[in-house]
């Protein structure tokens, strides 16, 4: 999900097949916080302005979204 991986050549990343979510109108991410991921490099999906960021644990988050969702 990096455009890095796409976009910047110097990226230890560069080259590894990406979702191209960043083309997308809207992200939801899922996360736990905005640290670094296994390749310790910022992701700049994150900071795009049609990314949302949702912060929790995913599975614990989206069940409790879910039922609020269900109960409206």
């Amino acid at each position: 999900m990096n455009p890095a991986a796409r976009n910047d050549k110097a990226s230890p990343i560069y080259g590894m097949p990406v979702l191209d979510v960043d083309k997308a109108r809207a992200v939801i991410v899922m996360k736990r916080g905005m640290s670094t991921g296994f390749a310790g490099i910022e992701n700049e999906l994150f900071h795009s302005k049609r990314t949302s960021m949702f912060f929790g644990d995913a599975k614990s988050s989206l069940s409790k979204l879910v039922a609020e969702v269900k109960a409206a």
